[in-house]
């Protein structure tokens, strides 16, 4: 329980449970978690690799709800195990992947006779939410070139040069493929960017860097 420590405050019989009842996953990344209309069968906490939670409009467009890594729980699986509902999303594996599968049943048992599950449900929940309202607010609020500077700097890391595309950029910053398309341009006329298929080269960190501070 190294990953999820507060786990460590379950009773003996109740690591029991979660011992023998629980079971390990390991997906191929690309694999399907969970889509629109399924029901949840189980909470899942992540061991290793990391995987992404997406939303699609019914305008087509693809929005990066959160993504899951190592020693994080799927909250929508949480909230849909809570409230009974089904999935109104869809879960995908980036890379290979490592889970936890906690059954439904025995989630249910959990919750009802364990007071330090239930902190660990309800706090993971509470912070993920807030992060999710965060990034709405960024999307409804914050300027879109700001955000997209933000984002080439983070995919970039120490380095210069991204692998992806104008669509996987669109989904992630809640916009739409023409607009990225249109910004990325306007960062290439300055020079702060040089554009290729399917990659991003940076130019000018210090115009980026810049530009996502606001100024």
């Amino acid at each position: 329980m190294g990953l999820f420590p507060v786990l460590a405050g379950l009773s003996p019989e109740e690591r029991a449970l979660l011992v023998s009842q629980a079971r390990v996953m390991s997906l191929a990344g690309g694999s399907r978690l969970f889509g629109p209309g399924d029901s949840p069968a189980a909470m899942l906490l992540v061991l290793g690799g990391q995987a992404r939670v997406t939303h699609l409009s019914d305008q087509g467009r693809e929005l990066v709800l959160y993504r899951l890594t190592a020693g994080e729980s799927c909250v929508l699986t949480t909230a849909c195990l809570l409230a009974g509902e089904d999935y109104m999303a869809t879960g995908l594996a980036e890379t290979s992947l490592q889970a936890v599968a906690i059954p439904r049943a025995l989630f249910a048992e959990l919750l009802a006779r364990s007071a330090a599950f239930r902190d660990f449900v309800f706090t993971s929940l509470s912070r993920r939410m807030t992060g999710i309202f965060r990034s709405i607010a960024d999307v409804a609020f914050s300027r879109l070139d700001v955000r997209l500077a933000e984002r080439l700097l983070a995919l970039a890391g120490q380095g210069t040069e991204i692998v992806t595309t104008h669509q996987k950029l669109a989904a992630e910053l809640g916009s739409a493929r023409e607009v990225i398309s249109r910004q990325l341009s306007r960062l290439a006329e300055q020079g702060c960017i040089s554009l290729s298929r399917g990659r991003i080269t940076i130019r000018q960190r210090a115009a980026l860097l810049r530009l996502a501070a606001g100024r």
